[in-house]
């Protein structure tokens, strides 16, 4: 009895197995075609698929254009300067005797935060804080005696700069006079900061908080990037 059902399950096992056999074989003759005959078409264009950007009609004998450009760097610095991880990216790039030109130019970098604390003085730290927000924290002096003062804020885009208006800020203390203290020290914890050391042209779009300083995105158009 149990021979005859294993011999039943061996058949039945063989009979799939020569299902999927003869399966497999129609299926490779339907999608194939015989060696010899030319192989596949050119592939089709992608529907609505941009065409690549064709270099200017004007352009002279001694100029050389450029598709596209794309520089990476670790560190960039120059005077007063300092920035991580730039990331720039060039479109319809000229370069001849009167230098180089990009007509697009998009540039990422980070500036970090000790660059930030620099500008605003007296032992500033500058950090990252919740919700995609930055702190600063330093001591001032106000009414004769030094207060340590904590500041947050959120930081955005005004007339090109990275700002950051402290939306509390905690300098110990009662309330009474927490206050009138917060209100002395504002400017001395707000950030305007200026992005330098890149090229002319280049124009702060957008900016974030990340654990290792402001993460910036700037473009410009028919930027100048050397001489």
């Amino acid at each position: 009895m149990r021979w005859t059902r294993a011999k039943d399950w061996l058949i039945g096992a063989l009979g799939m197995l020569l299902l999927l056999a003869v399966a497999v074989v129609i299926l490779w003759w339907a999608v194939s075609d015989p060696a010899g005959d030319g192989g596949a078409g050119p592939a089709p264009s992608t529907p609505g698929a941009a065409p690549d950007t064709e270099a200017p009609a004007e352009l002279r004998a001694d100029e050389v254009w450029l598709g596209d450009l794309t520089l990476d760097a670790g560190t960039v610095v120059s005077e007063g300067s300092t920035l991580r991880d730039v990331r720039a990216v060039g479109q319809d790039v000229v370069t001849g005797p009167d230098g180089l030109v990009a007509a697009r130019l998009s540039v990422d970098a980070t500036v970090p935060f000790d660059v930030v604390a620099g500008e605003l003085g007296g032992g500033a730290e500058v950090r990252a804080a919740d919700g995609g927000q930055a702190t600063v924290v330093r001591t001032v002096e106000t009414l004769g005696r030094d207060v340590r003062v904590t500041a947050t804020g959120t930081v955005e885009v005004e007339a090109g700069r990275l700002v950051m208006e402290p939306q509390s800020i905690d300098v110990g203390g009662p309330d009474f006079l927490s206050g009138p203290t917060a209100a002395v020290v504002r400017s001395l914890v707000t950030i305007e900061h200026e992005i330098e050391g890149l090229p002319e042209g280049l124009v702060l779009r957008d900016v974030t908080v990340q654990g290792d300083g402001f993460r910036a995105a700037l473009q410009g158009d028919d930027v100048r990037l050397g001489p």
